[in-house]
């Protein structure tokens, strides 16, 4: 009987957003009078389906989106060795730990671990992490100033280099387009956060095995400046081998 409410309710709801375009949660929980946490829970659901965008403070339908829609499918691409990751890098957070998580399609998979944890700090420029986070009673979430970008559903430019200037987290987890042995890890975002390198204590690169040996636009750091990096078991021995003789690796299962 509580299912079938339920699903009643994301049905007025995707409704509501459908006649409207966008709805405010606050607006959204004060017109099905229930609380924002249940009405965040039924956009997660939504969001899940692909019905839904998430937007600051809200939600959006769907076919609005956009380029938006470029997100969604890299989130898609090599997901199970993205979650395998997110798992393991998760795992290295421990109770009561303070965690820069980059902005990505990783380190979603990531925040989506993180949620059932005790204690948690995690300090993000990604309105995705912020998301997926934001119902989970145990995280603390600092979001980082800055300017919207809907292509990759984040925050750029100075306003999140100047937060990250005046934190010192336990871990830094970041992510990268590509992983060259002769140029190191690279990216193709010219606004990446090089700032985030220096905000914390360990700096983890989350990449998987597609693109290690590849090249991409813009130099983010070397491979030596990594204290870890995190793959999928699908890295030919040869590489693994060689990546271990730059810095440490851990692979996820």
């Amino acid at each position: 009987m509580k299912e079938n409410s339920e699903k009643s309710r994301r049905e007025a709801v995707l409704q509501l957003l459908k006649e409207n375009t966008s709805a405010k949660i606050e607006e959204i929980a004060d017109q099905f009078r229930v609380s924002q946490m249940t009405i965040r829970r039924d956009l997660q659901k939504l969001v899940e389906a692909g019905q839904v965008i998430r937007i600051p403070g809200g939600a959006r339908i769907e076919r609005w989106q956009g380029v938006e829609r470029s997100f969604l499918e890299r989130l898609e691409k090599m997901s199970p060795a993205k979650r395998s990751i997110g798992r393991a890098a998760a795992a290295l957070v421990g109770d009561g730990e303070s965690v820069v998580l980059d902005s990505g399609t990783t380190t979603l998979y990531v925040a989506r671990e993180l949620r059932s944890r005790r204690n948690i700090f995690v300090i993000t420029f990604s309105l995705a992490v912020l998301e997926e986070l934001a119902s989970a009673e145990q995280v603390r979430v600092e979001l980082t100033g800055g300017v919207y970008r809907a292509s990759s559903h984040d925050l750029i430019g100075r306003g999140v280099a100047d937060s990250l200037k005046f934190i010192y987290a336990d871990r830094v987890l970041f992510g990268a387009a590509a992983v060259s042995f002769d140029r190191g890890v690279m990216v193709h975002d010219p606004d990446a956060q090089r700032e985030m390198l220096q905000a914390g204590k360990q700096k983890v690169l989350l990449v998987d095995s597609s693109k290690i040996g590849m090249e991409a636009t813009y130099r983010l750091c070397g491979i030596e400046d990594c204290d870890l990096i995190v793959t999928d078991s699908m890295l030919p021995a040869a590489e693994l081998a060689r990546l271990r003789n730059m810095t440490h690796v851990q692979v996820a299962e």
